[in-house]
């Protein structure tokens, strides 16, 4: 052995044994060295196994407080299972604020307008957020996002930065944690009563101008009838549309109304926005559904009927093509079976149909969200509030959790895949369940999960075969338009907007439905209709919103 070991040898000795006496004179203060040496050594130990620090759980029991969406068709128990399964996997309670669905957004703003909301306020859609930034009542997340690893991760392995860049504000910082998609799941298409098409050889549309032909022969072979009669007053049918004819509406899905959104919209081959429904391509759009009105073939009352008219014509044989969703068409199916009869028909959701720009849809991978209040910052557990919220809502082991549950008491693996327990039933995937997963458990509940979101194979999970099938098409033939680059305005410039935007949408959605449904001529009134929108303001709002996005757009990526 070298004498430079030795040495070294000799000076550890005389430091442990140094260390040994000082310990021994230092009485409850070694109890509570030992535990901070055992803490560590255990985080140590913790970060080997978790290399990311993906996972989370506290070392000693927390509260943070939460304002939850109480849901009329589960309403909220202080004793479902799924409070002890988040405080037994994280050691947090969550001290809630229960607020009406129905009242949830109102509630929000008054409780963040006057200081007195929650740490954590989720249940927040993308541009929800705005309202309350410049007054700094909610935290600028983007600045925390180092400390949210599953966040962090899943945006990178999805693709999803370019998406949550659209989140920006005129700082640079977005205000919401959205909700992710791994893959985009389509909601909204058309339904067909598929042994109607097939008894009669009409071939299932895949493109407008086949649902056209479609709908002429159905109206040959079933004069009395109206073949298409539409719900959702057309705006589920308008949004699909749309971007097919070239009108760029990215980002945007399900119900479409002018009034909601802007009708500026962003033109990706020049890097500008532009004013649409003026445009030829938007035009050809309202010619087209203004023909299948004129021959019979679409229901004009599809802009102004109830929903429940429109299906009582569907599953009554009035009607054989009607827009429906991955979730409502299954009530339809449930009606028909009662109004036909079970095996007497079959129903089917097609794919979004093609248009003159091909296969697209406009859509977002971002779902609701997360604020997080400012006084948040002020807790001294702050940093393991931000992990809390990273485990539960973005790691696969805390969307699990609050999807499915606790494992051997809601759901098992066979298999390598889910399923409930006999007792227990969600969305009828289990009809001989006795138990209701969200009624009865908490778990598939809107404030914690995204039922179709996710992780693809999480996802997929909840999904019949026919839905699962479906979202694959939908992502091996369709192509989804990426979302448009923010325009962050500041709260003057949105003021401003706003007052230009609000009339101009009010106009174009009124006279959508008009050429539609042939109140106005689209041959006669159309220059009227152009002249009368410009005079609302278009130029000023199509050069306020260019202004904003160039000035911008390099602190946006």
């Amino acid at each position: 052995m070298s004498k430079n070991v030795k040495r070294l040898l000799s000076f550890l000795l005389v430091v442990v044994l140094a260390v040994g006496v000082l310990l021994a004179g230092c009485g409850n203060k070694n109890s509570s060295s030992s535990s901070s040496n055992t803490s560590k050594q255990e985080q140590t130990a913790t970060n080997s196994k978790d290399p990311q620090n993906l996972h989370f759980k506290s070392d000693k029991p927390l509260e943070f407080t939460m304002l939850y969406s109480d849901h009329p068709n589960y309403p909220y128990k202080s004793d479902w299972l799924l409070w002890k399964a988040i405080k037994d996997a994280t050691n947090v309670t969550l001290k809630l604020t229960i607020v009406p669905m129905s009242d949830y957004s109102q509630k929000r703003s008054l409780l963040i307008s006057s200081g007195q909301a929650p740490e954590i306020i989720p249940k927040t859609y993308p541009g929800q957020e705005i309202p309350f930034v410049s007054s700094g009542a909610i935290l600028p997340v983007s600045d925390y996002i180092d400390q949210m690893p599953n966040f962090s991760r899943e945006i990178k392995e999805w693709g999803l930065q370019n998406d949550i860049n659209s989140l920006k504000q005129a700082d640079g910082k977005f205000y919401v944690l959205p909700l992710l998609h791994q893959t985009y799941t389509m909601q909204y298409s058309l339904a067909i009563r598929q042994d109607i098409f097939e008894k009669n050889n009409i071939p299932i549309p895949n493109t407008w101008d086949e649902l056209e032909s479609a709908l002429k022969k159905l109206k040959e072979l079933y004069p009395n009838s109206i073949p298409m009669s539409d719900r959702w007053q057309g705006k589920a049918l308008i949004g699909e549309a749309l971007p097919t004819f070239g009108v760029p509406i990215a980002g945007s899905d399900g119900l479409f109304d002018w009034t909601q959104t802007s009708t500026v919209l962003y033109n990706s081959s020049k890097d500008d926005w532009e004013f649409y429904p003026t445009s030829q391509e938007y035009k050809d759009m309202l010619t087209y559904f203004n023909r299948l009105v004129k021959e019979g073939l679409l229901d004009p009352a599809s802009f102004t009927q109830t929903d429940d008219q429109a299906v009582q014509k569907f599953v009554t044989g009035k009607s054989f093509v009607i827009m429906t969703n991955t979730q409502e068409i299954q009530n339809m199916i449930n009606r028909m079976n009662e109004t036909l009869g079970q095996g007497n028909f079959k129903v089917t959701q097609i794919l979004p149909l093609a248009g003159p720009k091909g296969g697209v849809i406009a859509g977002s991978r971002l779902e609701n969200g997360i604020m997080i209040s400012a006084k948040a910052k002020d807790d001294p557990n702050f940093p393991q509030l931000l992990k809390f919220v990273d485990w539960l809502w973005y790691s696969e082991a805390g969307e699990t959790l609050t999807k499915w549950g606790v494992e051997g008491v809601t759901y098992q693996k066979v298999n390598g895949k889910f399923q409930f327990m006999p007792d227990v039933d969600y969305m009828n995937l289990n009809p001989s369940g006795t138990k209701n997963l969200q009624k009865d458990y908490g778990f598939a509940g809107g404030v914690f999960t995204l039922i179709y979101g996710g992780p693809k194979d999480l996802a997929e999970s909840m999904m019949t075969p026919e839905v699962a099938n479906f979202e694959n098409q939908v992502n091996t033939q369709r192509k989804l338009l990426p979302v448009a680059p923010p325009v962050p305005f500041t709260e003057s410039q949105r003021e401003q907007a706003n007052m230009l935007s609000q009339p101009i949408g009010d106009y174009v959605e009124q006279m959508m439905l008009k050429f539609i449904t042939g109140v106005a001529s689209i041959d006669k009134d159309w220059n009227s209709y152009v002249q009368q929108v410009n005079s609302k303001g278009v130029d000023q709002l199509v050069k306020l919103t260019n202004d904003v996005y160039q000035s911008s757009k390099a602190k946006m990526k």
